[in-house]
């Protein structure tokens, strides 16, 4: 079977703390907003597990995991889900950077599929070959929709970097 790198983009901006009026106990607030914030991470994360499920049928991949990247959370946040359709839960979290290219002055990410961009292309990925290269173990990734079909000629690739830290650092973002 094949393997299967899921990296979508999810549609509902998540904000920790989003308010309009003025709380007496702002901490309490902002405990409740992370804690509602997360609760949608979560449902989310199943709702695109069981489409990735689908998918991966569909297409004889292996259905055991998948990797779920949200690019709308801020990359000082955990955004990369290890999920596990079988228990039906995420076994692990982490920091996960994207493209040079995506950066702009206004903070906003930017997405392309073109070629020098050095921007993250959205969709969905198939694992290739491993190798070692200048970050230790890394990953060839094949785009499998038309947003990130130049993922394999772009060396779009999947490896650790010294840079990304085993613990959240939000609200700064990996630099």
């Amino acid at each position: 079977m094949k393997v299967l790198f899921v990296a979508t983009i999810f549609f509902t901006v998540i904000s920790s703390f989003v308010c309009k009026k003025k709380f007496k106990n702002i901490a309490h607030h902002q405990e409740n907003s992370i804690t509602a914030a997360n609760e949608k991470i979560n449902l989310r994360l199943k709702t695109y597990a069981t489409l990735a499920k689908k998918f991966v049928t569909n297409n004889n991949f292996s259905s055991s995991f998948y990797c779920l990247i949200d690019m709308k959370i801020p990359s000082g946040k955990k955004r990369f889900f290890i999920y596990d359709h079988k228990s039906d839960s995420v076994i692990n979290a982490g920091l996960v950077t994207h493209g040079s290219g995506s950066d702009t002055e206004t903070g906003f990410l930017t997405f392309s599929n073109v070629p020098h961009s050095n921007a993250t292309s959205l969709g969905k990925y198939k694992i290739g070959k491993a190798y070692f290269g200048k970050f230790g173990l890394a990953f060839k990734l094949y785009g499998l929709n038309n947003s990130n079909s130049t993922a394999f000629a772009r060396a779009v690739v999947l490896h650790s970097h010294p840079n990304v830290l085993a613990y959240e650092v939000i609200p700064s973002p990996i630099l």
